[in-house]
């Protein structure tokens, strides 16, 4: 599904935020990208959206090098692929029912259907009471969750979410856990997870590979069979 290739991402003059990573996320999976702030993290879940180019190696999608993809043909993949932005990116003046009703209204999907959709994920969410209030009045744990209901409002072929849970509650991170599960199983959406929270896959039995200082490796805490680097 996502295949990263001795992948270096580089910002001037001299800032090497990933260095020669190498990684192969298969499709269907749930995946977990730890590390601290600065680590990477953020850098490599735009690379694969293609947010941002690297500066060397080859990063493949659904099989296809994003490097040769045309701005059309990226914005097409674009919609297969669901983002929840660790900085939300909410437009405050619109209610939670618009802000995630604007994912799907670009798939051409009907009024009808987009409010059971956007009914469906707040209720997983606990937000149904928020539906129509402004995104701007909600406190920061509801905007996060709000920006992973509009991630996943198109039913993703993949979502990258990063820092999902870095304003939440145990009980609001359980619920943006059952999410991911949600989507995995009924969709079989492919799902990334760049954190620092080990609250989020401390307990879990999919894969988790860690970040630190741009250089990726087995996590210090998983066993070696979870491990999988891809190697070219």
């Amino acid at each position: 599904m996502v295949e990263l290739v001795n992948v270096t991402k580089i910002y001037p003059p001299d800032i090497v935020a990933l260095e020669d990573v190498s990684l192969r996320i298969y499709k269907g999976e749930i995946f977990f990208l730890t590390g601290m702030s600065g680590a990477g993290k953020t850098t490599l879940i735009k690379l694969i959206c293609r947010l941002e180019t690297p500066t060397r190696g080859l990063i493949e999608v659904a099989g296809r090098d994003i490097s040769r993809i045309s701005p059309a043909g990226i914005q097409r993949m674009r919609q297969k692929i669901g983002i929840a932005y660790q900085e939300f990116r909410l437009l405050e003046k619109q209610t939670v029912l618009q802000n995630i009703a604007m994912a799907m209204e670009v798939t051409y999907a009907s009024t009808k259907a987009i409010h059971a959709r956007v009914d469906e994920l707040l209720a997983l969410l606990n937000l149904s009471d928020k539906r129509d209030k402004r995104t701007g009045e909600l406190s920061r744990g509801e905007q996060q969750r709000v920006a992973l209901a509009r991630a996943a409002a198109n039913g993703p072929s993949l979502l990258l979410a990063d820092e999902p849970t870095g304003n939440l509650d145990p009980a609001a991170t359980e619920l943006v856990i059952n999410l991911f599960r949600h989507l995995n199983e009924k969709n079989g959406s492919t799902i990334v997870v760049a954190t620092h929270d080990k609250s989020i896959y401390a307990e879990t039995e999919h894969r988790v590979m860690d970040l630190h200082n741009g250089h990726l490796s087995a996590h210090p805490n998983r066993a070696p069979r979870q491990i999988e680097l891809f190697e070219a």
